[in-house]
Order: structure tokens, then sequence, then C-alpha cells
């Protein structure tokens, strides 16, 4: 939705519709689909698993169909946006496929080489990318992409945090587990402190800067009075889960509204 903006009147377009229904589904079940697929021994440990607020906890057995299942449901996009989008669109969503290989599958398994599954997360920023090219669009400026890069590795930090427990106990490495709970809590502070400076001084978006000052307000707490080094409870965790999920809604609803994340002021 970054890239759009309310002047252009996008939702009278179809074509903006497939993307958005293709983000939503198809290449989400990409991802979390073959996330789920090769993480499945740890999410069988995971405790916040297993509900529609982070993510599924299935058997070996019915995780098997899952890769084809995939090639079904993206085989029909991938050729759609070929023809509607030509070459270029094709490539942009092949790389968008080996990304997530390269992720979850050996040898390279980038998911467990720290730090490189959190600079990867980038990936994310792709499908702005995508949205661009399907619907004839600007490119958002370097500024945004900066800020976007940094929003994706702040989030998977924070996902992270809340697994060190399960990851441990199946050998996974992640950057949470190796420099441990409290310094990764102290990395996702400085990434959100430096998204916030971004918001505020290059796009002057007060509303977004001055909601990620008070989550860091937060984290704060949390490192130094409230959780400290200790893991969430499951319950804590469901209730962070929801948080953030709202605060990203009304983020991309503000986002889109204001408009202020395509006009950074240098």
């Amino acid at each position: 939705m970054v890239p759009f903006d309310l002047s252009s009147n996008f939702w009278e377009r179809p074509l903006f519709w497939v993307g958005l229904f293709f983000v939503t589904f198809p290449l989400n079940f990409l991802v979390y689909g073959l996330n789920d697929f090769t993480d499945g021994k740890a999410d069988s440990l995971n405790p916040r698993k297993g509900n529609y607020l982070f993510g599924a906890r299935f058997s070996k057995k019915q995780l098997a169909k899952v890769p084809r299942h995939i090639f079904f449901v993206m085989t029909p996009f991938l050729a759609f946006f070929a023809y509607v989008g030509g070459g270029e669109l094709f490539i942009l969503l092949l790389f968008m496929i080996v990304i997530n290989i390269i992720y979850n599958y050996k040898p390279f398994r980038l998911k467990e080489r720290p730090p490189f599954e959190i600079l990867i997360q980038v990936g994310y920023v792709f499908t702005a990318l995508f949205s661009i090219l399907l619907n004839d669009l600007e490119m958002i400026p370097w500024q945004t992409l900066l800020y976007l890069s940094l929003f994706a590795f702040q989030a998977h930090i924070a996902g992270e945090i809340m697994d060190i427990e399960p990851d441990k106990l199946v050998g996974k490495k992640t950057t949470a587990v190796l420099i441990g709970r409290k310094n990764a809590k102290f990395l996702m502070l400085f990434l959100l402190l430096f998204e916030a400076y971004i918001l505020k001084f290059w796009f002057d978006d007060w509303v977004l800067s001055g909601f990620l000052a008070v989550f860091s307000l937060w984290l704060i707490l949390d490192i130094f009075v409230f959780f400290k080094d200790k893991p969430y409870t499951l319950r804590q965790m469901k209730i962070f889960g929801i948080a953030i999920n709202v605060s990203a809604i009304l983020s991309m609803i503000w986002v889109l509204y204001s408009g202020n994340l395509l006009h950074p002021n240098f």
C-alpha cells in the first residue's frame, strides 16, 4: 500500500485488487507455508504456535503436501503477471521465490545463519516493488525503502525474542539465541529509535515517529523494569501479538492517508 496515493483512485483499477489478493494469499502462502514446512520440529515445541495469531503447528504428515499446494497456487498467478507485466515483473517474482528458498532450505538455510536471517527480511520490501511494477507507479524514494527495511528487521527480531526457548530446544541458531534476549532487545530498541528518527526528521511524520517513540519507551521499561531477561508468558505474547497487529493496521491506514512516506524532505 505504501506506493499508492489516494488522489490516484487506485481502488478503481482491477489490477490493484488482483495484486492485493496475490500478496494477501498466494504470496503469503509461499512465505509462511515454506516456513512452516521447514520449521515443523521447532514449531511443534513452540507454545505460541497453533493459532491464527502466530501461525500453524502441524504434524510432518499434515505438512507433506504444502510445497505441492504452493506450486499449484502460485503458478497461475506467475503466468498472469508475466502476461500483464512482462519479463521485468516475472523476474521480480522469481527473485522473491528464490529468496524464500535460500531462506528456508539447505545448503543455504539463511534462517539459521545469524545475522543473515535478519538481513534477508529486506525481501518483504520487494512487495512494494511488485506493486510499483504491476500498477505502473513511480519508484518510491530510497529513504522509504530504508525505513521499510529497518521495520522488517525490527519485526523479525521481535519474533526471534519470543522464540528463544523453542529454538534452543531444537538447536536452531538465530541472532536472538546467539546474543541473548536482553541484547536482542537492545538491538530492537536501536532499530526502533533509528526508525523514529527517520520518520521525524526525514519525513516530518509526527504520528508514526511518536508511536515508535512510545513503543521505544515501553521497550526500555521492558528491558530495565518489567521483564529484563525473563521470557514472556503465552498470555503476554498473545496480548503483544494482538497489539502489534492492531497497530500495524492503523499504521497502514495512516501511511495511505497521509502519504508522508512518499515525500521525504531531502
